[in-house]
């Protein structure tokens, strides 16, 4: 396990807050050890938790021409026929993902190939299960394209999240599994796929970014 660059500077001032905090509480608290014990655990469990989320696991990738592998960790909570209107402007079958503050919040690329556009979109922070979160919070698109299919991806900013980080552009020659963005403290990824892709995950189901296969092609 490894700790994503994204969390250097959440755990850097996690850990001069923790010092400044632990200092302050011994300092008042000296004479009620059991109170002083009881708020550094607190302390702790806080400190340990940011550098739990930024975690990056030790992972076997699934991968392959002919699938689709999730872009997220978390669980699937729509698969549904949606009008898409940014991008293909028709019908798509969209799966979405949410990612609460507790799973990895790496976002991969669930197939090899050409970023053929890409959008960052300021916006609202409702929650990320919020009917309108897909069209009005902040949120990225990002689609990318090979000779058997073509997916728009969808990054949403959650009610905790504050920050979509991505690290692809139009144009960029993609490989599967490979990093195309991080979301900080809970939020959502959809996935638009062609009416008719052969879906192979259930809503429930929970799935690992790029171990998970949730379609085929």
């Amino acid at each position: 396990m490894t700790i994503h660059r994204e969390g250097t500077k959440y755990i850097l001032i996690a850990t001069i807050t923790w010092a400044i905090l632990g200092f302050i509480s011994y300092h008042f608290l000296n004479s009620i050890m059991w109170l002083f014990y009881s708020l550094n655990t607190i302390f702790f469990l806080l400190w340990f938790w940011i550098i739990w989320f930024f975690r990056i696991p030790t992972r076997t990738f699934t991968a392959g021409e002919h699938i689709i592998t999730a872009p997220a960790d978390g669980k699937v909570v729509v698969i549904e026929e949606t009008f898409e209107p940014e991008y293909f402007k028709d019908k798509r079958l969209q799966v979405s993902i949410f990612m609460s503050p507790l799973n990895v919040h790496v976002n991969r690329n669930p197939i090899s190939g050409i970023v053929k556009y890409m959008k960052y979109h300021p916006g609202k922070y409702l929650v990320a299960w919020h009917p309108k979160s897909s069209t009005e919070n902040e949120r990225t698109t990002v689609v990318i394209g090979n000779n058997k299919t073509t997916l728009l991806l969808r990054q949403i900013a959650g009610a905790l999240a504050r920050r979509i980080c991505y690290y692809v552009k139009e144009g960029d020659n993609v490989k599967q599994n490979a990093e195309f963005g991080f979301i900080r403290f809970g939020s959502r990824v959809d996935i638009f796929f062609p009416i008719g892709t052969a879906v192979k995950v259930k809503i429930g189901d929970v799935v690992k970014n790029g171990m998970t296969i949730l379609a085929e092609m």
